[in-house]
């Protein structure tokens, strides 16, 4: 869909959300930590926020929401960010295009 691409390449970090959604805030609260400051999208607040759901599923989001974009690319939702981060990668790939 055009408004992810071009969301996802107008920001660094873009975490697409919902509002109510456990897993999305955890990782907002993991990026707060890291002193990092993504835009958020909450979808549940967009008039095409089912269509943009069913668009990240179709470009490889597997899991439920967060759908974390770094530097224009998908890295995934919650599994992958958790993953990147215990192995220490995340904060090398936040920095490099953090705000």
């Amino acid at each position: 869909m055009e408004k992810i691409v071009k969301l996802a390449s107008e920001n660094g970090i873009l975490i697409f959300s919902k509002s109510t959604c456990c897993l999305c805030y955890a990782v907002q609260i993991l990026f707060k930590e890291l002193r990092v400051h993504p835009r958020i999208h909450e979808i549940d607040n967009d008039p095409d926020g089912v269509e943009i759901e069913k668009a990240l599923k179709r470009m490889g989001c597997g899991g439920p929401l967060p759908a974390v974009f770094i530097g224009g690319k998908l890295v995934g939702s919650t599994n992958e960010v958790m993953s990147l981060h215990l192995s220490g990668n995340l904060v090398q790939l936040l920095r490099q295009h953090a705000v």
